[in-house]
């Protein structure tokens, strides 16, 4: 649990690294990134409860990249 936890915390430099390095996708992406966000919450949640605690945090994972993407096209 712990070494999924700290992976899942390496999404923020990960997410940063993507934004930087692919500046020019950020602006034609914006509407996908968002639905890719609330998609990967809703079924992160939606995994959790059932248990499937590995499909959680990879898609805790995606919501955390696509959200940082999300935030830097501004």
């Amino acid at each position: 649990m712990l070494t999924a936890l700290l992976l899942l915390f390496l999404a923020v430099p990960l997410g940063i690294y993507l934004s930087i390095k692919a500046s020019d996708e950020l602006l034609d992406g914006r509407k996908w990134f968002v639905s890719l966000f609330v998609l990967a919450v809703g079924l992160g949640i939606w995994c959790g409860l059932i248990g499937k605690y590995e499909i959680t945090f990879t898609v805790f994972f995606m919501a955390i990249v696509s959200f940082i993407s999300y935030v830097k096209s501004f």
